[in-house]
This record gives structure tokens, C-alpha cells and sequence, in this order.
């Protein structure tokens, strides 16, 4: 059963270095207005370890044996390297950045909602991909995406991904929901059981549905929205609130939700799904036809981490296959990895459609929102203060 508890000195001239550069990248942009982060060093090589690594991470992301004793792939970790790992386990984005904002973390497991803000505030430093033993590994529609690289320059090592799928009560839906109008539609069955994630990037969500919906508003990229598009969102969005009966953060309140019959249908991880169903919750889960937003995570090593020596042997680890298929196990997502599927169990890696890119095409994987659109229509979308500010509103 899955157990979801909640469980080098810096370079000489990194600070000046840093200081600098922060101040150019508040302006948001080069001369061509295209988004920027400060010039941090790249590490040449991995050298002595300090014995102390610092992480922020997602529960179930680094686990000692503490919650479950056959989910240990922290100690074997720390006897191997002399590394002591202190986890520090965060269960929003939000909480990720403002954490290595304070400097006391040498790592963090990112998702793309809070990974360009890393780079761009200056918080995290670009990986040298050479030093990562396991890169060669790691598929390639995982590397160089918009959400974890910068002009061609990668800001970690990918870890696991999955999609924000749709879940549902099978004794309230006989027949398994094909569309997600069944959490959009004010006339749902559903409606006033309806659970959706607690965050501003669920503003995508509706963008999702809205590209498929409404073509007349030529949205492409649902994380570059400009006020006509995001409008739409955030109007849609508002409807659905009545209906709205839990927005969810802690995956283990959807649980309880979904167990007890409050909710009937709403966005969810297969983790959640997993957990739902080891407790009898009559639930499954579907990736509906217009596709499903998505989480890919990425360690990224802090631009001021004490121990960076460990924090890449650390990516070295978690990146190994047999490591891989222990985490993602656990936890409930595609392995970034293929090699992973040699060491897990029979069927999940189908399950979770590794190293499927079209699969994988069909997910609009979660990316900080900024001004740049990214096309002609330059510094007329949302950026991610403006979305926050909606979801405010949005929850009332």
C-alpha cells in the first residue's frame, strides 16, 4: 500500500555575481524583451562531498524508510556518499519558492509552476548536464522543455511526471466521463461535488477546456494568455465556483472527499487515485479527450547551496534507473527514466504510459505564466502576479 504520511561554499564570486545580475533581470527582459535570468556559474566538476544535503521536496520524494519500511531510498543514499539528507517537505509550489528563496536549501523538487520563477528570481543555478551520470537516460521530451531550461540551457535534472487527470465515483458514473464538461458544465451531474486543485495555475485548467471549446478565442498555449483569453478563463472559472464543493492542496483531504461521497468528480493525481482506492473509495480515473494539464518535476540545485558536491551526487541517484522505479512507484508517476521499467512491477509502467511521447503530447505540462507570449504578440500575456491575483477573486 502507498503510505503518503506528510510526512561548497558558494564560488568566491557567485554573491557579487549574483547581485548584480538579479538587478538586470527585474527589468523581466533583454533588449529584445525576451525573458532573462542572472548569469550564475555553472559547476565544472563534483568534488568532495560536504556531508549535509538540504532539500525541499514533494512528499513521498525522498523517503528513509520513516513512513513505509520497504520505501527507503534516502539511507542507502547517505551510507554510499556520507551525504545527511534533512528534507524539508513542502505541499504547494508557492511553499517551494518562497523556501530556497531563504537560501537554506541546496535542492528542490520543482514543478514547472515554480521553476521559471526560480530562474528568473535567481534562486537556482544551470546544471551541468556532463556531471550528470544519468542524463543520456533521461527521455528526451523531458529535456530542454520551456518549464526546466532557458536558451538551450537545462536548470536540472528531470525526475517524473504525470498528468492532473480526471477523477471520478463509479457508483455516481456507470460509464466513464469522456469529457471534462462533467467539472465545467453548470448543469453537471456532479455539480456541488466537484473537487479542483488550490492553486492559480488551475486557471490553466479552463484555458484547457477553453481551447477546445471556445476556438474562436485561438488559444494555443494555456499558460499564454492574453486579457481576452485569461478573461474567458477567469469568467468560466467563476462559474464553476458554486458548484465547487472542495479545492484541494493536500492530496490526502481529496482522498477523504472522494472516500466519504462529498466529491463526485474533479482533477486529481493517480496517486491520489491510488490511495482512494487502497481505502475502498469506489473511484477511477480518466484522461479526458481534451487532454489534461500535467506536472513534470526537476531537482534543481539552489545558486547559493552550502552543499552542491552532494546535491549533484544526490541527482545522480535519484536519476539511476533502480531508483527511478522505487519513487515512482510510491508515488504514482512515469518515471523519467525508461530504464526504470526493468526494476517496477508488471504492468505499471503501461500504466503510467512511459516513454510514450504522444502520450505525452497530449499533456500541457504546468509552466510559470509571464509576459511574454512567446509569438507576435509579445508582452501582452498574464504573467503569474496577475493570475494570482484572480484566484483570489476567483475563490472569493
Amino acid at each position: 500500500m502507498i503510505n503518503v504520511s506528510s510526512v561548497r561554499p558558494v564560488l568566491a564570486a557567485l554573491t557579487a555575481v549574483l547581485t548584480v545580475a538579479t538587478a538586470a533581470a527585474c527589468s523581466g527582459g533583454d533588449d529584445k524583451g525576451e525573458a532573462s535570468a542572472p548569469a550564475i556559474p555553472v559547476q565544472q566538476e563534483i568534488g568532495p562531498g560536504e556531508g549535509r544535503l538540504n532539500l525541499v521536496v514533494w512528499a513521498g520524494y525522498a523517503e528513509n524508510g520513516s513512513n513505509d519500511k520497504t520505501a527507503d531510498w534516502v539511507t542507502p543514499f547517505q551510507r554510499a556518499t556520507g551525504c545527511r539528507v534533512n528534507a524539508k517537505i513542502a505541499d504547494t509550489s508557492d511553499s517551494m519558492v518562497a523556501l530556497m528563496k531563504t537560501g537554506r536549501y541546496d535542492g528542490v523538487s520543482a514543478s514547472g509552476d515554480a521553476s521559471l520563477r526560480l530562474i528568473y528570481g535567481g534562486d537556482v543555478a544551470p546544471v551541468n548536464t556532463g556531471l550528470l551520470a544519468n542524463y543520456g537516460d533521461i527521455a528526451n521530451y523531458l529535456k530542454n522543455q520551456p518549464y526546466n531550461s532557458l536558451k538551450g540551457q537545462m536548470y536540472g535534472a528531470p525526475h517524473g511526471y504525470g498528468a492532473n487527470l480526471l477523477m471520478y465515483r463509479t457508483d455516481k458514473f456507470p460509464l466513464r466521463p469522456t469529457s471534462w464538461n462533467v467539472v465545467w458544465d453548470e448543469r453537471s451531474p456532479a455539480a456541488g461535488h466537484i473537487a479542483a486543485y488550490d492553486s492559480p495555475i488551475y486557471i490553466a485548467d479552463a484555458a484547457l477546456y477553453l481551447k477546445t471549446h471556445r476556438p474562436d478565442l485561438g488559444i494555443k498555449d494555456v499558460y499564454a494568455l492574453d486579457r481576452k483569453q485569461f478573461d474567458a478563463a477567469v469568467d468560466l472559472l467563476k462559474k464553476q465556483r458554486p458548484n465547487i464543493n472542495q479545492y484541494w492542496h493536500n492530496y490526502l483531504d481529496e482522498v477523504q472527499s472522494f472516500k466519504s461521497g462529498d466529491n463526485h468528480a474533479g482533477t486529481t493525481w493517480q496517486v491520489i487515485a491510488n490511495v482512494a482506492k487502497d481505502q475502498k473509495a469506489p473511484v477511477a480515473t480518466t484522461l479526458p479527450a481534451e487532454g489534461a494539464t500535467g506536472w513534470s518535476d526537476t531537482w534543481m540545485i539552489s545558486s547559493k547551496a552550502q552543499n552542491p558536491n552532494c546535491m549533484y551526487r544526490w541527482m545522480n541517484w535519484v536519476t539511476s534507473a533502480r531508483v527511478q522505479a522505487q519513487v515512482a512507484q510510491y508515488f504514482g508517476e512515469a518515471p523519467a527514466n525508461p530504464k526504470a521499467c526493468r526494476f517496477t512491477a508488471a504492468g505499471f509502467c503501461e500504466n503510467f504510459q512511459v516513454g510514450d511521447a504522444a502520450f505525452y503530447r497530449r499533456i500541457a505540462f504546468w509552466r510559470t505564466p509571464v509576459a511574454d507570449c512567446g509569438d507576435d504578440r509579445g508582452n501582452e500575456c498574464l504573467d503569474y502576479e496577475k493570475w494570482a491575483e484572480a484566484w483570489t477573486q476567483i475563490k472569493g
